[in-house]
């Protein structure tokens, strides 16, 4: 077995839909990126590529690269585990957390749930999203940004 981790955070600005976990939002703000901005599906991209041993999600798909522009990180992170796959590894579980001060993230975290497991592979018994808030500190907490965190577990089967 291997474990890896990850973790990212995006700035929330105007103008932009707020995709998170796969999943668009109603809010005024959405995520800063190159690609969609999914801080969520990039840490877990990160968590699964760090187990693998493999380089991380901004070698994989450069923000340098106009081809990834607006890119959808649910897409990414299928390329990404097919990749994985390939090089002999399947899901033993995904955890992850959300760091949002608002919008609250309960109602969309089966939906992410599901599109997560469906990316990777694997059943929704696999994955696991939790939200939390940071009590109005930092810049979550003053609803400047919203991060993720994730960890990996990886079951060689080659």
């Amino acid at each position: 077995m291997r474990i890896g981790q990850g973790f990212d955070v995006h700035q929330l600005v105007s103008g932009r839909p707020l995709i998170i976990g796969g999943v668009t939002i109603p809010h005024d703000k959405g995520l800063l990126g190159h690609s969609d901005g999914d801080a969520l599906l990039h840490a877990i991209t990160d968590a699964l590529l760090g187990a693998a041993g493999m380089a991380d999600i901004g070698h994989l798909f450069p923000d340098t690269d106009d081809y990834f522009k607006d890119a959808d990180s649910v897409v990414l992170l299928s390329k990404a585990w097919q990749e994985i796959n390939r090089a002999g590894f399947k899901v033993g579980n995904i955890d992850c957390t959300i760091l949002a001060e608002k919008p609250k993230m309960q109602p969309y975290l089966p939906e992410m749930t599901a599109k997560i497991a469906q990316a990777c592979g694997c059943h929704i018994s696999q994955v696991n999203v939790k939200a939390t808030t940071m009590e109005t500190m930092g810049f979550v907490g003053q609803e400047e940004g919203i991060g993720a965190l994730a960890v990996a577990l990886l079951v060689i089967t080659k």
